[in-house]
């Protein structure tokens, strides 16, 4: 965790517009539950703004300032709040050229004496009382950092630390510098008349540039970066680990593997007397909070164990991308994905797992306007899936429900868990991975679009995630294109607010349905096969196409994906009118001479969201929810655009400037360790899936992958 990651004149600039210390404070509240006091914030003004001017004056004003952070590694035997250090210095050593790292701990103090019969550990602070030497507080930190299971563990790189007390002289704390204080390369203490020395010191640590390519590798390790879940799944084709799991992620995984091995059978040595429990977890958590990582991770270890497992979901968009994009072939893909509505019959004998993915999407029953009536499920589709296997894990988040007739929330699933006497295991994962890492760009978003309840604030640039409004479609795609015409990913979304024409004549013509002035562009083809002549590809593979650029994805196309970079067009079924949000429902009109259907009245078109099948309420909810869906799905940057003014122009507002210095993440900005292109999809089922129902192996395979 972090609240802040920025260069010294980065956060010297956002601290000139008044943005650093909310920014901070906001994201103290959401890691800790409470308001951070006057004096933490009063500490943020004064010292990391001391700090920074220092590492300005020393001409290493491009050094990495990673504030209030906590080693990303597991304490599950230390309870309580996370260990947080003040500052992480991060740069690239001027003669090593590797990375350098200075642990920070900052403090206000100007007065201390020694405490009476006490050793050096211990020392008197003026109006404070007894405290902790801060050379010993940067020990804990300096082996929590750099063990073996610290995120910079077995990294070769330059690593010390200091205490800055630069209220106080030399004089005025001497039981911090005499000869029987803690030494060690974390102990050096700086004081306000010795800020000469200071500066010398930064210099010695680091060079005048690459810090960004230094703290992109530590955030890498620290689990803030990471690979996306598709090329993670390419790279561990055929190997048992998949994830790197973290903290409550691993937390989860854990629970699930430990119940699997006492209620399910050995395979090798089935029990005399059957084991008759089920078990149930439920996992809630925001977009990219990893849930899909899980899934897939303890997928691939009870497979690995000889269990029978399926991964089931609501969403035809993400599993054809992971089909296409991993490349199953169809028989493969089959053997282990699946979807909610495939379990009408039970399977007989029962699956020892079944991990439901996404499961706000679940419906209120089994249907398909391909089968027969009589074929259809006749019970609550929850009850269809706790059927089907002996332990079942739920993934939810009631944030990410689009559809009138999505009916999955853990309320849901907490009362079908009781009616089939299962025990019922929910969890909750906070910290999430997509969006930069960034729970603040999070927060934003929901608070912006009205779905937390929560005050809107303007947006407060964290070096994690970026945000700019465009005034013009044409510009918003520039901007898309062009960072994926140079390597990131990237693609166009909007709401649904144009009709949608099916695929044209013999050569299968994408109609361009949204238009705005005299930018024409069509929706991503509603079809299971290429159209446009070969150059429009299906929907279910749009996401991972690299045609897919040249169409416009809607929240059913693009739901449970990601990108680096997300051009997010709002339409006017969600305009702002004065202090709130107004929804409106569309109307279609016909061409003259021929059938295509065009805008009548601006609004919403989609087909889910009619009058007949939601009220005014519901449909409020459902398009906040899209909206929400479609601003959560990129990785560095967001560039939102809408086709009403008085909407751009709120919008404008909140997101502020964003001409702050090497803050916009465009692929030439980034350093070279950030530039990851995505990874060419395999040939649908080159190389096979490695056969995973066998014995655990004896050994554990590598760590391949951050999530």
């Amino acid at each position: 965790m972090l609240l802040l990651k920025l260069s010294a004149q980065d956060l010297l600039t956002l601290n000139a517009r008044r943005r650093m210390v909310p920014h901070l404070a906001a994201r103290w509240r959401h890691f800790r539950g409470a308001d951070a006091s006057l004096s933490e914030r009063s500490a943020w003004a004064e010292s990391l703004v001391s700090l920074a001017n220092d590492l300005v004056a020393a001409g290493r004003g491009n050094v990495e300032m990673i504030v209030e952070c906590a080693a990303t590694i597991d304490e599950g035997d230390r309870p309580g709040d996370p260990r947080l250090i003040d500052v992480v210095l991060v740069g690239r050593h001027p003669e090593r050229s590797g990375p350098s790292v200075q642990l920070v701990e900052l403090k206000r103090w100007s007065m201390v004496t020694r405490v009476e019969r006490a050793t050096a550990e211990l020392v008197h602070v003026t109006g404070m009382g007894e405290k902790k030497h801060p050379a010993l507080q940067l020990r804990e930190y300096y082996r929590a950092f750099t063990s073996e299971r610290g995120p910079f563990g077995n990294v070769d790189f330059a690593c010390g630390g200091f205490a800055y007390l630069h209220n106080a002289t030399e004089d005025s704390v001497r039981p911090l510098i005499d000869v029987d204080a803690p030494v060690g390369a974390y102990a050096h203490v700086y004081t306000r008349d010795r800020r000469e020395q200071l500066l010398s010191a930064l210099r010695r640590h680091f060079a005048e540039d690459g810090a960004m390519s230094q703290a992109e590798t530590m955030l890498q390790r620290m689990g803030l970066r990471n690979t996306p879940l598709l090329d993670a799944m390419i790279e561990s084709r055929g190997d048992d680990t998949v994830f790197t799991l973290r903290g409550a992620q691993k937390e989860v995984a854990d629970q699930v593997l430990e119940a699997a091995a006492k209620v399910l059978p050995d395979p090798e040595r089935p029990a005399l007397v059957p084991d008759e429990r089920r078990v149930v977890f439920l996992v809630t958590g925001g977009a990219g909070t990893g849930k899909s990582a899980i899934g897939l991770q303890i997928k691939a270890e009870l497979e690995a164990q000889g269990r029978t497992v399926k991964y089931a979901s609501g969403s035809r968009a993400f599993n054809g991308a992971l089909q296409e994009h991993v490349g199953y072939g169809d028989r493969e893909f089959r053997e282990s994905f699946t979807y909610f509505s495939s379990f009408v019959t039970p399977p007989d004998p029962p699956l020892d797992v079944l991990i439901c993915d996404e499961a706000h999407r679940l419906r209120d029953r089994s249907t398909n306007r391909f089968w027969k009536p009589e074929d259809w499920g006749t019970g609550p589709q929850v009850d269809e899936l706790l059927a089907a296997a002996r332990l079942t894990v739920f993934f939810l988040d009631e944030g990410q429900s689009v559809r009138p007739n999505e009916v999955g929330t853990a309320a849901l699933i907490e009362d079908a868990a009781r009616r089939h006497d299962a025990r019922l295991v929910p969890s909750n994962l906070r910290e999430q991975f997509r969006c930069g890492g960034s729970d603040e760009y999070i927060r934003w978003v929901r608070a912006m679009l009205g779905v937390s309840g929560e005050p809107v604030e303007q947006w407060r640039p964290d070096g994690l995630m970026h945000i700019e409004v465009a005034d013009t479609p044409e510009e918003l795609e520039r901007i898309i294109r062009t960072e994926a015409l140079a390597g990131a990913s990237g693609r166009i979304v909007a709401g649904y607010c144009w009709p949608w024409t099916k695929p044209l004549g013999k050569e299968r013509r994408l109609e361009a349905d949204v238009r705005i002035g005299d930018w024409h562009r069509p929706w991503n083809a509603d079809s299971d096969s290429y159209c446009a002549g070969g150059q429009a590809p299906p929907a279910k593979t749009w996401s991972v196409d690299a045609n897919g650029l040249g169409q416009i994805g809607c929240v059913y196309t693009a739901q449970g994906l990601e990108w680096d970079w997300c051009g997010v067009i709002m339409g006017e079924d969600m305009v702002r009118r004065g202090d709130k949000w107004v929804f409106r429902r569309g109307k279609e009109c016909k061409e003259e001479g021929s059938k295509i259907k065009r805008v009548g009245l601006p609004g919403s078109f989609d087909p889910k969201v009619r009058p007949g099948s939601v009220d005014e309420e519901e449909f409020g909810r459902l398009i906040r929810h899209a909206y929400h869906v479609l601003m959560t799905r990129a990785s560095r940057a967001t560039v939102l655009y809408s086709t009403d003014a008085e909407t751009r122009a709120y919008l404008k507002e909140l997101v502020g400037e964003v001409e702050i210095h090497d803050l916009r993440p465009t692929w030439a900005n980034l350093p070279p360790e950030a530039r990851k292109p995505h990874l060419p999809r395999p040939r649908r089922g080159a190389g096979g899936r490695s056969k995973r129902k066998r014995k655990a192996k004896e050994t554990k395979g590598p760590d391949l992958k951050l999530f």
